[in-house]
């Protein structure tokens, strides 16, 4: 049962960390925006599904059902932060960010360090666009207000 357990590989640990410091940084950008899926949710996505890539490498089985596995499941995660209230739909940015580090979580357990790093940079600048978007929203709506009152 134990027999592994003294042959506990440096790199597993390091990759399980580095799954963790990546789902954080997305997460931390959803609880910076007061979003249900936060920091905590973002991480334990990220290292659930290194986890699970992890332990799948270990089978006899092909890896890619396990792949596919972790995609449906975060699939229903995702569709639970989806809320559609009086005609507005709220949380598929937070779907999305929960779907992408699924698969940041399954790179960095297929060794594939380089994808899983540049996707998360890229997810977090994709996140910032959303300040720009509001900020030129607010521009554009002071302006008409303005211009309407000229």
């Amino acid at each position: 049962m134990f027999e592994n357990f003294g042959n506990f590989d440096l790199e597993i640990l390091l990759k399980l960390l580095l799954a963790v410091g990546l789902g954080a940084l997305i997460g931390f950008e959803r609880e910076l925006k007061h979003r249900p899926a936060g920091l905590r949710t973002h991480m334990l996505v990220s290292l659930g599904s290194t986890i699970f890539t992890l332990t799948s490498l270990t089978f006899d089985i092909e890896p890619a059902r396990i792949a596919a596995g972790i995609v449906a499941g975060i699939g229903f995660l995702g569709a639970g932060n989806i809320i559609a209230h009086k005609g507005h739909i709220r949380g598929i940015t937070s779907a999305a960010t929960l779907w992408v580090v699924a698969g940041i979580g399954l790179s960095v357990g297929l060794g594939e360090i380089m994808i899983a790093i540049v996707s998360s940079i890229f997810v977090f600048i994709i996140l910032q666009l959303g300040r720009l978007e509001k900020s030129n929203h607010r521009e554009k709506t002071d302006q008409v207000k303005s211009d309407g009152l000229d």
